[in-house]
């Protein structure tokens, strides 16, 4: 088989695409490029190597027939439902747009009312911490002037007590009272600090507190947005596969209506072919009856007459009849005219 016999055979041209890419569809094609290199070359020798590969280089041209046709039919499939995925798109686009648009004063009021909500936490605790410190600034002014009030009524005492005391230790006993003084109210002040460092960072651990509760809103807000958005794309990826695999299932459907509709045509050609055969042969055989009656009476008449050429002569012969007589006596004989005589063809 030469190349160009082979690119005959092998052509697929476009109407026979969809009859012809499907499951199975391309298997006869397949056994005859297997039919076309069914050879066992000796590869003992360059001719029989250079046919080896000459084969393979076949198989090779026969995909490329097979293939671009159906290449070509896929890019028309994938062009032809592009309009449909675009269109699709777009829908999904506008109807995610328009349920932001709808929903964003909800979002807004929802985000404000959070943002009052912190703000009304962080005032009142702010408003407590200020509370207590002035009740702690209460407590310690209150607490130094009952301890001043006692140091004077000792002093007094001790004065009424050691009167004659020498000055030097007067000195000494005041610089005491003095540093007891200092070192209470020094002691307070510490007390006074650790207790509003103890608030302000109360204060602040509740408001980072605020702060996360706030973060963690705004993070599940984020969420949910990405949730709905990924719930999204994948109704849009559940409807694209749902059409996807609708066109398939029409396409089946196609090729089974056009295999359908083929083998009925088929089915319809050869029973026209079989009733015409049919006929035919009817029609033969009625000739053949009609020519074979035909040629029975043309040789039977044949005979009959060459049966009654001799009667004719046998009764010129030896009845001593003229010809005109003789032929009388043969009608007066067919006739049956005759009593006891017949003639036998």
């Amino acid at each position: 088989m030469t190349d160009t016999t082979e690119i005959a055979v092998l052509e697929i041209k476009p109407e026979q695409a969809p009859s012809l890419y499907v499951a199975n569809g391309l298997e006869r094609y397949l056994e005859l490029i297997r039919q076309q290199v069914n050879e066992v070359p000796d590869l003992t020798t360059a001719k029989g190597r250079a046919r080896v590969a000459s084969l393979a280089a076949q198989v090779s041209r026969s995909k490329t027939l097979i293939e671009k046709p159906g290449r070509d039919y896929l890019r028309h499939l994938k062009e032809s439902v592009k309009p449909a995925e675009a269109e699709l798109r777009r829908f999904v686009t506008e109807c995610d747009t328009l349920r932001d648009e709808v929903r964003l004063p909800l979002t807004e009021w929802e985000a404000e009312q959070n943002r009052i909500k912190a703000e009304q936490q962080m005032l009142e605790w702010h408003t407590e911490a200020l509370a207590d410190n002035e009740a702690f600034d209460k407590a310690a002014r209150e607490s130094f002037e009952s301890d001043h009030e006692i140091a004077l009524l000792l002093n007094d005492k001790f004065d009424r007590d050691a009167a004659g005391a020498k000055a030097e230790a007067e000195r000494q006993r005041i610089a005491h009272e003095e540093e007891i003084k200092r070192q209470a109210i020094e002691q307070a002040w510490k007390e006074a600090k650790a207790k509003a460092q103890r608030d302000r960072e109360a204060a602040a651990q509740r408001e980072a507190q605020l702060i996360a509760q706030a973060e963690k809103e705004k993070a599940e807000r984020i969420a949910a947005q990405e949730r709905a958005e990924r719930e999204a794309r994948e109704a849009q990826e559940r409807t694209e596969r749902l059409a996807k695999e609708a066109r398939e299932q029409a396409e089946r459907e196609k090729q089974q209506a056009i295999e359908l509709a083929q083998r009925k045509a088929q089915e319809e050609a050869d029973r026209i072919k079989r009733e015409t055969e049919q006929k035919e042969a009817a029609r033969l055989a009625e000739e053949k009856r009609v020519a074979d009656e035909a040629a029975k009476r043309a040789a039977n008449e044949a005979h009959r007459k060459a049966v009654g050429t001799d009667v004719v002569k046998g009764l010129m012969e030896h009845a001593g009849l003229n010809r005109e007589q003789a032929i009388a006596t043969l009608k007066a004989l067919m006739n049956n005219s005759i009593p006891h005589t017949s003639i036998t063809y």
